[in-house]
């Protein structure tokens, strides 16, 4: 039987979970029900029902159909929440691509000035320090090699880790700079060259030297990659070009530094000290602690610098990025004279970050170490999420073509940049050796030499009771050779060699010939006394001037061309700038065919180093454009870098294994590697007017 309320009740409606009853008056009974008493707020009480326990009351409509207004509220309540949610993924992508354009347009109005060339000079000493390293080892092993009696086999090995550590280096810092942050990941990386580099300086053995240069080489490795997405994240659209390419130019200005200290340091053999017997500080570990100092001083100066605000708001930190972004404001315009000038940002959209939020929560629950644990393992996994993404459709095409330049510019830079000073070396060697003297079948007898001993090559002589003292015995071989009775005393020698001699009852005082200076030969009552410790340094032979001064020319000649692609970055395009330096500089090294003195070799080298260096700036450039910032910024730019110094290994070897066997090959594959690269370049797309997305 049908209930007599029931029928008198309109069913009711949910339309996006709000209620609405289709009775207009009231019931039968004259009850009203909406419309004859004001509308209240949800949740408020009656006075005669306070103190009142609801659930024990029958509720008067649960017979007449008429829902429970506890139901209607979680009904509503469901709905306004789900309303939102709805809302929130229609706009969130929208969102995402609101905040590079409300980005840009507020680094226009925070404008460009003081901040930015105080964050440019910070960055350039780190940048400095990178390129410092680059030349530190090639610089100090002719030295440290007679200081530790590094073998050939081992010195190829240092030359090699240094390279592999930077490469790793490269891949790792741009990676984690995505999750950690810029300034962080920079900090680390500078901290750790000052900290190994310092400790290289005092290691005595060839075997810490090696592990103290590889973890610096891993710490500098990440400089670049992080520099530039952290200044790029400062500038505007129509400053980008031009300022990053100023920013390059510190990187060869670490090839100036490291080649003028070296050239005025090392050779100087007086500048060094020793500490007791055993501990040996010599002129070439004073030079690698004058190169710490760019280091140092980037290490210094970005304890002043903030984050970047743009790596703030893609990881959700809203109030800390509008500081940061309130900071650059203030400074620009204080400096320009308009400190009345208000920030008037008030909001700045961010996107949702799952990931980070998930971390957070993770990182709350158990001990210290398992936050610890949880929080780096889900960073590590999304750092790799983010190696994987670069392969996605979007990024595939241009991203392999932009490894390819890489590799390419890589690889005919730094193997020429071996060939340059090895054949200047090639060119001394055949010089020196053209100017040799051959004794044959000379006898000395009772003599004492008291001069020194140069290039010379002695066959078949025999010295009796002769004395050698206090003299200099450079590049000279004795063959099937007789000392009998000779005193040998204070010497010092360099690529000297006995070979299948014959040595009786002859006294070796305080020299540094050692058991590998005699090949073949036979002993016979011969006395070794207190032999001098290490390999002994003679600077003046093994660290000949005239290369530090081609690596000193060599990037000095950058700096013009640093200059001049600076300038039309943004007038020419990046894509025409890479392109057509790789493609002219392709055409230099066809002159090196034409070289046969040092000289020329030296002009040759200047004008590419010139050209060449418009290609790296371009390259940077797009490197940090090409990309996403979110995900992919300086994870990408790391493994660009990590290409280019993996092209650097490759190219040593191969280019310096032709050395003073033909001059053809290497020319060649410079040649087919700058044309390859400066062809695949102009099919990349030209991002001077894209938005950091």
């Amino acid at each position: 039987m049908d209930d007599p309320y029931q029928n008198n009740v309109n069913q009711q409606g949910i339309e996006g979970g709000e209620y609405t009853y289709t009775q207009e008056g009231s019931g039968p009974d004259g009850y009203p029900y909406q419309t004859d008493y004001p509308q209240q707020e949800e949740d408020a009480a009656s006075d005669a029902t306070e103190g009142h326990d609801e659930d024990d009351q029958m509720y008067e409509g649960e017979y007449q159909g008429i829902p429970h207004p506890d139901e209607i509220k979680e009904a509503r309540r469901a709905a306004r929440l789900e309303a939102r949610r709805k809302a929130r993924m229609a706009t969130q992508q929208e969102e995402e691509d609101d905040l590079p354009e409300q980005y840009e347009a507020i680094m226009e109005d925070c404008g460009h000035g003081r901040f930015q060339w105080m964050l440019f000079f910070v960055l350039g000493c780190g940048l400095t320090a990178d390129g410092v390293d680059g030349f530190v080892v090639g610089f100090v092993m002719p030295s440290a090699e007679k200081d530790m009696c590094i073998s050939n086999a081992d010195k190829g090995m240092l030359g090699l880790l240094v390279y592999v550590a930077m490469m790793v280096g490269a891949v790792i810092w741009g990676g984690l700079c995505d999750k950690m942050g810029r300034r962080k990941c920079l900090i680390y990386v500078l901290a750790i060259d000052v900290i190994f580099s310092f400790l290289s300086c005092f290691a005595q053995g060839y075997g810490f030297f090696l592990f103290f240069r590889f973890c610096s080489g891993f710490g500098i490795g990440g400089a670049i990659p992080v520099a530039y997405s952290y200044f790029t994240e400062f500038l505007q659209m129509d400053k980008r070009g031009e300022h990053v390419s100023w920013l390059c130019m510190f990187w060869m200005l670490g090839g100036l530094y490291a080649s003028f200290f070296a050239w005025g340091i090392i050779p100087h053999y007086g500048w060094g000290f020793a500490i007791g017997t055993e501990f040996q500080m010599h002129s070439w570990r004073l030079y690698i602690l004058m190169c710490i100092l760019p280091a140092l001083a980037g290490l210094v100066g970005l304890y002043f610098m903030p984050e970047s605000p743009r790596f703030l708001l893609e990881n959700g930190r809203h109030d800390e990025a509008w500081m940061v972004l309130r900071q650059v404001h203030d400074t620009n315009w204080k400096a320009k004279g308009e400190p009345e000038r208000v920030f008037t940002v008030t909001n700045i959209k961010t996107p949702k970050t799952q990931d980070d939020e998930f971390i957070e929560i993770q990182s709350d629950t158990g001990t210290a170490f398992q936050r610890w644990t949880v929080r780096h393992i889900t960073m590590l996994q999304q750092v790799m999420a983010n190696v994987m993404s670069l392969s996605a459709p979007e990024f595939r095409l241009n991203g392999l073509f932009l490894v390819i330049v890489w590799f390419c510019l890589a690889f005919s830079y730094h193997g020429l940049g071996v060939w340059f000073p090895d054949m200047i070396k090639y060119m001394q060697f055949e010089e020196y050796e053209s100017k040799v003297k051959v004794f044959h079948r000379e006898r000395v007898e009772r003599f004492h030499f008291n001069f020194s001993l140069v290039n010379q090559v002695h066959r078949e002589g025999e010295y009796i009771h002769d004395k050698f003292a206090e003299i200099e015995i450079k590049s000279v071989t004795f063959e099937d050779s007789l000392f009998e009775n000779c005193l040998f005393e204070d010497i010092r020698s360099t690529n000297t060699f006995f070979e299948n001699c014959t040595i009786k009852n002859t006294v070796f005082y305080n020299t540094d010939l050692w058991e590998e200076k005699f090949k073949d030969c036979r002993m016979e009552n011969t006395t070794f006394l207190h032999p001098k410790k290490g390999c002994h340094l003679n600077f003046h032979e093994e660290n000949d001037i005239v290369i530090y001064m081609v690596s000193f020319l060599g990037s000095l000649a950058v700096l013009p061309g640093n200059i001049i692609s600076a300038l039309f970055m943004d007038k020419m395009g990046r894509i025409r700038v890479i392109g057509g330096s790789m493609l002219i500089s392709a055409g230099c090294t066809f002159l090196l065919l034409l070289s046969f003195s040092q000289g020329v070799i030296i002009c040759w080298q200047c004008l590419f180093y010139g050209i060449n260096v418009a290609s790296w700036n371009g390259l940077q450039v797009v490197s940090v454009e090409l990309f996403p910032s979110s995900k992919r910024y300086g994870t990408a730019f790391g493994i660009m870098n990590g290409v280019c110094k993996f092209a650097a290994i490759i190219a040593s070897f191969i280019f310096a294994a032709f050395i003073g066997i033909t001059k053809i090959i290497p020319i060649f594959l410079a040649f087919s590697a700058l044309v390859c690269g400066g062809l695949l370049a102009l099919k990349l797309p030209d991002t001077r007017d894209k938005v950091l997305s």
